[in-house]
């Protein structure tokens, strides 16, 4: 199964992202979290990557596309993937198009996670990530079982750079320029399937398989 999962910041992506991966065993591909390792290691697409996220601005497309060529090109994505952070333009969607026709696939679904901007600043700014395996907390909604204490590894939680109050609302206005076309370009492909990102996780899980498994 190749899919995408779009959606605002703060809409749950990486939650729902964790459980897709698992249920249909196929490798999750974040844009963020590869932009995120160059940073760590200090190489040069890191560098020029980190001047536009500190800025909550998108990285631009041609630094995108080129790794993201590159990542599902792979052996493990041959039966299936999920991309989490990219297409994030129509533009980026085409090049994406184009990278699937040249490996004789397609994308099989694209889901939008759809939740109200005036929720997203408060789940962004609570957002906790474990900086050694990835996971994905918040304080309020989906908190770890200790205190600022991954579940899976006793790791530290950190709050991003890009999670503070300020950054996160300009991402939100960025999406929403940026992004929200792509919804339009998905729909069109008759690939899009909508769904309720502001109520429980479980629920929103289950509405996903629903989509999916139509």
């Amino acid at each position: 199964m190749k899919l995408v999962i779009l959606g605002p910041p703060g809409a749950g992506k990486g939650t729902q992202a964790e459980f897709i991966i698992n249920k249909y065993n196929i490798p999750h591909i974040s844009t963020g979290d590869i932009f995120r390792e160059n940073i760590k290691n200090q190489t040069e697409l890191g560098k020029k990557a980190k001047s536009y996220m500190d800025k909550g601005l998108l990285v631009p497309d041609e630094l995108v596309i080129k790794i993201v060529q590159e990542r599902i090109s792979r052996d493990d994505c041959k039966d299936g993937f999920l991309l989490d952070g990219f297409p994030r333009t129509v533009a980026q969607a085409v090049s994406l198009d184009a990278q699937l026709d040249k490996l004789e696939t397609k994308l099989d679904k694209v889901i939008n996670i759809d939740v109200d901007s005036e929720i997203l600043v408060d789940r962004a700014v609570g957002r906790r990530i474990c900086k050694t395996c990835g996971a994905t907390y918040h304080i309020k909604y989906n908190p770890p079982k200790v205190e600022g204490v991954c579940d899976k590894d006793n790791t530290a939680l950190i709050q991003r750079d890009d999670d503070v109050k300020e950054t996160v609302e300009k991402r939100i206005s960025v999406y929403l320029n940026q992004t929200v076309p792509l919804l339009d370009y998905y729909t069109a492909q008759g690939l899009l399937i909508n769904i309720d990102g502001s109520r429980d996780i479980k629920k929103v899980s289950e509405d996903i398989v629903k989509g999916l498994e139509k």
